[in-house]
């Protein structure tokens, strides 16, 4: 049997979502990181319709070299939404840590603003009394395409479930603005660089592959095939998925024998 997204539904449970674990913690809101992307607008738009916008706090965090439309497109996204925020320029935080960052070290750069973005998330978290609300689809999560306690990392994600092609349907829905909706993805690490470009895969491609694999269960090549997928895409996407399998759970540890640690502990009286 095929997979079959219902988007009103997705929003629906995404917002209820949002809403209990709020409610459940006793915190004051979330803080969200937004980088003018369409992964992050969805989050941010979902968490003001369902707690409003007066308990979701925006940062931006740009790099010297990041893309000037992409804070345009946030602050864009701000007003729409009419959440506060605050931009904090994570450029003297990297530029103590890297001399240069240049070709030879710009993917490790990357990950360092990535990491640095989300600890300064975690940071605002605590001095409001909030929670961070991620910003990673379905299709990054199956690829392993996060910074493993980067952009990976946050208290709760809304979107988790999502494929990228599925973010998209629901911030059209949402009026997530146009300027997002439509712009290439990209982790803007460096000038011209894009999602798609990188994987060597196009995201509906890639999604198309993952959900008849993982959704529907079909992991013989020759049913694929006959779906109209291509091979060499298929074993770029399958292996990216088994590649990067670690950055899924939490960190190995070495088993001694002993009983799992409870998610709650209740005491008899």
């Amino acid at each position: 049997m095929s997979y079959t997204f219902d988007a009103e539904k997705a929003i629906l449970t995404a917002k209820r979502f949002i809403t209990g674990k709020l409610l459940e913690t006793g915190l004051n809101g979330y803080v969200i990181g937004l980088s003018g992307g369409i992964d992050s607008a969805l989050s941010a738009a979902l968490a003001a319709a369902a707690v409003g916008p007066d308990k979701v706090f925006a940062l931006l965090m740009p790099y010297k070299s990041s893309s000037e439309s992409s804070i345009k497109d946030a602050r864009e996204l701000i007003d729409k939404l009419g959440v506060d925020h605050q931009l904090v320029d994570i450029s003297p935080m990297i530029d103590a840590y890297y001399k240069n960052v240049d070709d030879s070290n710009r993917l490790r750069a990357g990950n360092k603003m990535a990491r640095e973005r989300m600890s300064i998330l975690f940071d605002f978290a605590h001095k409001m009394g909030r929670l961070v609300l991620g910003t990673g689809n379905r299709t990054e999560i199956c690829l392993g395409y996060t910074t493993w306690y980067g952009d990976s990392a946050c208290s709760i994600n809304p979107i988790g479930e999502l494929y990228k092609t599925e973010v998209r349907r629901l911030a059209k829905i949402l009026g997530v603005p146009a300027g997002i909706l439509n712009k290439t993805p990209s982790a803007d690490l460096w000038k011209g660089q894009t999602d798609e470009g990188e994987i060597g895969v196009t995201y509906e491609e890639i999604d198309r592959i993952l959900i008849r694999i993982i959704d529907d269960g079909v992991t013989s090549m020759a049913e694929l095939e006959k779906d109209g997928l291509n091979t060499v895409d298929i074993s770029r996407v399958v292996s990216l998925v088994n590649r990067n399998a670690f950055k899924r759970h939490l960190p190995d540890i070495a088993p001694l024998g002993r009983k799992e640690i409870p998610r709650e502990i209740e005491i008899e009286v």
